[in-house]
């Protein structure tokens, strides 16, 4: 009897020997696994139960036409159309609980999409010798992917890349055994934010709206917490969004720890209404133990600890930055109120803090205002954004789109 099955993807034909042992592994703890053969010019030993002729045609086109287009990068592309569409229809039909990936970096990249295809819950690791690389971009990252660096990898089985893929058997199985995946059993609200030395809002919002029936996730918007705000927001995940940290817009334009270009888009895509605020709105995370980006270098700064620094923008910059938000919110279809706290937009720029620039928050502000797009309602306050008369407002705002309809009730 087998509980779970996985699937198992990835080039047969010059990793057949280190896929199979993967299988094995799984196998022997008593799962079943599923195959997907991904190469393109050969042949697996034994037939993949998906071979590369239904990868491809899933794709949009044929084994013939990747091997005939010479382009070994355009080839893993289609592969990678085909791979991502058939484990999204396996899934969706019952037939695997996890899937799980080999490969270098072409496998890596194919990889990327297959696991950007399946939702949120469904167990998905990619084992890989650029695993934590910097060649990985952060907007290519699935919110929840796990990645295990496959060691001693590259070519051929040997004790020490068997380490990892017994591990990263072990792994998928077990996730697969463990997973609760989201209940959906209430309307869920996505919020960004950061620690509560910084922002503090979520320790008011979250149990006010839990008392009202809602379910709050809260995400750290750093890079990657931004980036899965985006993919679930993407996916409709969200009755409603409280999008009060957009740091990482001023990221992406300035250097810092991006989320990607699409980040504060998703949910206005989706029609989902937006309240918005622009916390640590002036901040650009920089990695801490390298030196500062040349454009920051002479920047007033914040180190979090040794893995996190915040540079301070310059008025202008933050003008720059009000008109990106503001031009991202233009294109929203949804509802959206855009709250504005003039007293400031994280603690360290109080009055007195170390990273107080009365001249630029009044640059950021006045720029907001005189950027704000005709389908976004303005709500000015001379409130700082860690006041209570804030989180007063962003509630009284929810609650006014509850009673519309706007928001479901739960």
């Amino acid at each position: 009897m087998t509980d779970k099955t996985i699937l198992v993807v990835g080039t047969y034909d010059t990793k057949n020997d280190e896929l199979n042992y993967l299988c094995s592994c799984i196998a022997g703890q008593g799962g079943a696994v599923l195959t997907m053969d991904v190469s393109v010019l050969g042949d697996p030993a034994r037939p993949a139960d998906v071979s590369k002729h239904q990868v491809a045609e899933a794709g949009g086109s044929s084994i013939h036409a990747a091997i005939d287009s010479g382009d070994e990068n355009v080839a893993m592309q289609i592969m990678a159309r085909g791979a991502a569409a058939m484990a999204r229809g396996l899934h969706d039909d019952g037939r695997v609980d996890g899937v799980i990936v080999l490969g270098g970096t072409m496998g890596t990249d194919l990889a990327l999409d297959l696991s950007a295809a399946l939702p949120l819950g469904v167990p998905k690791y990619i084992v890989s010798t650029v695993s934590f690389s910097p060649l990985l971009p952060p907007e290519r990252i699935p919110a929840d992917v796990q990645m295990i660096l496959w060691a001693g990898g590259l070519y051929g089985l040997n004790s020490v890349c068997k380490s990892s893929l017994s591990q990263a058997a072990g792994a998928v199985l077990g996730a697969a055994r463990a997973v609760e995946p989201p209940k959906r059993d209430r309307p869920l609200i996505g919020m960004t934010s950061f620690g509560k030395t910084v922002l503090r809002y979520m320790v008011t919002l979250k149990p006010a709206l839990e008392a009202r029936g809602y379910e709050v996730a809260v995400f750290h918007a750093t890079g990657m917490g931004g980036r899965a705000f985006e993919s679930l927001a993407a996916e409709g995940a969200f009755a409603a969004v409280m999008d009060f940290a957009p740091q990482e817009v001023a990221n992406h334009l300035f250097g810092g720890l991006s989320a990607g270009e699409d980040r504060m888009t998703n949910a206005g895509r989706r029609g989902v209404p937006q309240i918005v605020a622009p916390g640590c709105y002036d901040l650009v995370d920089f990695v801490g133990w390298r030196p500062a980006p040349p454009q920051l270098a002479d920047r007033p700064s914040h180190a979090h600890n040794r893995l996190l620094t915040s540079a301070v923008l310059a008025p202008e910059e933050r003008r720059q930055v009000a008109r990106a938000i503001c031009d991202k919110l233009a294109d929203a279809s949804g509802p959206v109120t855009l709250l504005l706290p003039r007293g400031g937009c994280n603690e360290w720029d109080r009055p007195g803090a170390e990273l107080h620039d009365a001249e630029g928050l009044a640059a950021f502000c006045d720029e907001v205002v005189a950027s704000c797009p005709a389908n976004v309602r303005l709500a000015e306050m001379a409130a700082h954004i860690n006041d209570a008369e804030f989180t007063d407002r962003a509630l009284a705002v929810f609650d006014a789109w509850v009673e519309e309809g706007v928001i479901p009730r739960p």
